[in-house]
């Protein structure tokens, strides 16, 4: 069984037979961290069982900044949310890091590997609405994020030129390999 067809398994076994049978906000609410774990774990497994580290960085930063300017729009716009829980409703959280985890898969790997991936961040922006924890356009604005962090910090993956860090305890650096 290949890496894709494991995503896709995960993909459809954790996420969408449970949103089939969601009736509550808290099942809504689960299905969405669910999501959300899913495209955070595939975007840091896929480079990490490729050995591609570089691409393994851009994950991390795409997340990590992604996450970042989500935070501080959050706590600079003071939007309710729908069910009323607190006032941290603008950008969605979940959705811009999928989504962020998504692109970066997608940018790298191409689309075998970022269709999957979409659908699950998709799956997990309609969740935080359906457990009233976004309205649509807090979700759309985390998915707009999320995407342009992606684009932003992801290259596509090339086998030509390979750079791989390496720590003796003493020294480090990066090794440089290419092929032609």
């Amino acid at each position: 069984m290949t890496f894709r067809s494991l995503l896709l398994t995960l993909s459809l076994t954790i996420c969408i037979y449970p949103a089939a049978h969601a009736n509550d906000n808290k099942t809504w609410a689960d299905i969405s961290d669910a999501g959300l774990a899913l495209t955070i774990g595939a975007a840091v497994a896929t480079p990490t069982l490729r050995g591609d580290w570089q691409g393994l960085g851009q994950a991390a930063l795409s997340g990590f900044v992604a996450s970042g300017i989500s935070q501080g729009l959050k706590a600079t716009i003071h939007e309710q949310r729908p069910d009323h829980s607190d006032d941290k409703s603008f950008p969605s959280g979940h959705t811009t890091v999928a989504f962020a985890s998504a692109t970066t898969l997608h940018r790298r790997y191409g689309w075998k590997f970022g269709f999957p991936a979409y659908g699950v961040a998709a799956l997990t922006g309609v969740a935080r609405v359906a457990a009233r924890k976004h309205h649509w356009w807090d979700v759309a604005a985390g998915a707009t994020l999320g995407t342009a962090s992606g684009w932003f910090f992801t290259d596509a993956f090339n086998d030509k030129v390979q750079l791989t860090p390496w720590v003796d305890g003493k020294n480090g650096g990066v090794l440089v390999g290419g092929s032609w």
